[in-house]
C-alpha cells in the first residue's frame, strides 16, 4: 500500500475486528510503507504491543537497522509516553497522527515527551490529519463495548 495513512487506518480497522482498541500505525520511507501494525495487546497478552511499537519493530527488522532516521510514522491516535519514547529512540524523522488523546497521549498532552530535556530525538510532528475519522472509529469501538 502506498498511502501510509490508508495502511494505518486499515490496521486500525483490523484491530477493531479482533476486539483490540482500534489503533493502527505505518512506517514509511519516501512515501512507501515499510511496515504496518495494529494494536495486539489482548491477542499477544502484551501490554507493550501497541501499534506504534509493533510497526517500529517490523520496520527496523525489514530495514536491518535500529535507526529509522529517514522514515516517517503515521498513526491513528496520539502516541502514549511508551510509544513516544520508542519513536525518539528509533530516530523517526516525522510523526503524523490523527486523533488527539487528552487522557493517554504524550505528544501534545500529558508529559509532552518530545519537549522534555531527557528526550534524545524529537521528530517533526503533524497532528489532526483525518482526526474525525479516527475519533469516530474509537467512539464506535467503545460504544460497542458498553
Amino acid at each position: 500500500m502506498s498511502d501510509p495513512f490508508a495502511a494505518a487506518f486499515a490496521e486500525a480497522e483490523a484491530a477493531f475486528a479482533r476486539g483490540e482498541v482500534p489503533v493502527g500505525a505505518a512506517v514509511a520511507r519516501n512515501g512507501v510503507v515499510v511496515a504496518s501494525a495494529g494494536n495486539r495487546t489482548f491477542e499477544d497478552a502484551d501490554p507493550t504491543a501497541h501499534a506504534e511499537i509493533l510497526a517500529i519493530r517490523a520496520a527496523a527488522k525489514a530495514l536491518g537497522s535500529q535507526r529509522l532516521s529517514g522514515c516517517d510514522l503515521y498513526v491513528t491516535l496520539e502516541p502514549c509516553a511508551m510509544c513516544a519514547g520508542a519513536i525518539s529512540f528509533a530516530r523517526l524523522r516525522r510523526l503524523y497522527y490523527a486523533a488527539s488523546d487528552p487522557k493517554g497521549g504524550a505528544v501534545e498532552h500529558g508529559p509532552r515527551f518530545f519537549f522534555q530535556p531527557t528526550c534524545h530525538h524529537a521528530p517533526e510532528v503533524y497532528d489532526g490529519l483525518r482526526a474525525g475519522e479516527a475519533a469516530a472509529l474509537l467512539r464506535r469501538f467503545f460504544q460497542a463495548r458498553r
